[in-house]
């Protein structure tokens, strides 16, 4: 297994420590390992794109990396009311509608790239999540932390319609 998958592997690891710190109260903690993990999704990209080291396992596992990490991050915020479950709702809904077209498209033997706008959204909700593990400690960063999740939900509704209407000939066949 090279290092880009090793990195991919950490950050997932790294989501029952960072879920376990944050229910005990251990909120510092819980950032740093938090922060650390969404550095090892930075880094594992850089790496696997210099070294020429891409893997169907990364191209698969990296994304999925992300989405359970930075997703857990929002059950405990729900958990805690700094979230409301309908905006987890209209995230969850948006991947799995983008999960559907892309297998739909693999059975058809296409490959759907992830669009910036994708990536924006998931840049957006993973700055999201520390301001907001903040937010609790120090809650004049609240509007910053709105902000960041209010910016997320809108990026992500406008990932999920552009990755529908570009990909629309996926349900005509």
């Amino acid at each position: 297994m090279n290092l880009p998958n090793k990195l991919t592997l950490a950050r997932i690891v790294a989501v029952p420590v960072f879920v376990l710190l944050y229910v005990n109260g251990l909120l510092w903690p819980a950032l740093i390992v938090y922060v650390l993990a969404c550095l090892t999704d930075m880094l594992d990209g850089k790496i696997a794109r210099s070294r020429n080291l891409i893997t169907n396992f990364g191209k698969i596992m990296d994304p999925l990396a992300d989405k359970v990490l930075v997703y857990s991050a929002f059950c405990l915020f729900i958990e805690r009311g700094v979230m409301p479950a309908w905006m987890l709702m209209i995230i969850l809904a948006r991947e799995f509608i983008v999960a559907g077209v892309r297998t739909v498209a693999a059975s058809e033997g296409k490959v759907i790239a992830a669009a910036m706008s994708g990536k924006i959204k998931t840049v957006l909700q993973m700055i999201a999540v520390p301001l907001l593990i903040i937010e609790s400690v120090h809650p004049v960063i609240h509007t910053l932390a709105m902000v960041f999740l209010w910016a997320s939900l809108v990026m992500t509704v406008v990932s999920g319609y552009e990755y529908v209407s570009k990909n629309i000939e996926v349900f005509k066949s």
